[in-house]
This record gives C-alpha cells, sequence and structure tokens, in this order.
C-alpha cells in the first residue's frame, strides 16, 4: 500500500485499521475479487476479519477511490485496484470470461461528445459473446 493511499484515508478523517490494510492488500493481490473472495484470501493469509467488516470497508475504500467496482455478473460486484492500470471489462455470457480493456482500447471520446458526456470507465462493463463461444455455438 502506498504512502499516498495512507494519506488519503487518513485526510478524511478515517483510521487506516488492519482491516482495512488487509482488505486493500488482498484486493491488489487478487487483482479482481468479490467481498466473498476478498473475505478467502484475508483468510488463506492466517487472518480473521469478519464478512461484514470486509464489506463496510470495501465500501469505504470504493468511495474514497482506493479501490473501484465493477458488475461483472448479476451478482456482488468485483472489487479491483486501482493502484494498476484503469481498466474496462468485456464479459462473455457464456463462459463468463472477463477481458480487461484500457481506455486505449475503446475510444470514448465521440459518445462523450455526442452526449456531452464523461465516461466513467472504471466502472465500464460490456457484455456479451466471445469469439471462442460464439464458434462453438455454429
Amino acid at each position: 500500500m502506498s504512502a499516498e493511499f495512507e494519506q488519503r484515508i487518513r485526510g478524511t478523517g478515517h483510521r487506516l485499521t488492519p482491516q482495512r490494510r488487509l482488505v486493500l492488500d488482498a484486493v491488489e493481490s487478487l487483482r479482481h475479487g468479490t467481498p466473498d473472495q476478498i473475505h478467502a484470501e484475508i483468510a488463506r493469509q492466517g487472518h480473521n476479519v469478519n464478512l461484514s467488516t470486509v464489506y463496510r470497508s470495501l465500501e469505504l475504500l470504493d468511495d474514497l477511490g482506493l479501490i473501484r467496482h465493477a458488475h461483472l455478473s448479476d451478482r456482488a460486484p468485483t472489487y479491483h485496484a486501482v493502484s494498476g492500470h484503469e481498466h474496462a471489462h468485456l464479459v462473455c455470457r457464456t463462459c463468463r470470461r472477463t477481458i480487461s480493456l484500457t481506455s486505449a482500447d475503446l475510444d470514448l471520446s465521440a459518445l462523450e461528445a455526442a452526449h456531452d458526456f464523461s465516461v466513467d470507465f472504471g466502472h465500464l462493463t460490456v457484455f456479451g459473446v466471445c469469439g471462442e463461444c460464439a464458434r462453438a455455438s455454429h
């Protein structure tokens, strides 16, 4: 965890508790994880953090912009760190494969200009069918 993250948490009047640090570290190590997966990762590392604490920590860290969430399914949101690269997702409805996209992969400038709208790229998820599943269905 960077000093910038610690400073951002403290700058909002919140404490950087050991549990919040564990949650953020688990999100960063998993790259993409649901609250249950993050909870399991913390437990795998030998720590005991209540699942409700994981949910509250994820909500706070997301509100502070230290992590992002995306809805990659109709289930719980998936969280990912912002310390790497900002990315969006393509999700295959058939096999559930998730492909990460950079802003260079998806030029949204025409869409933003046409609708006078600023896209929150990190929360963008596009659902469809991957090429492999499309070929298999024919």
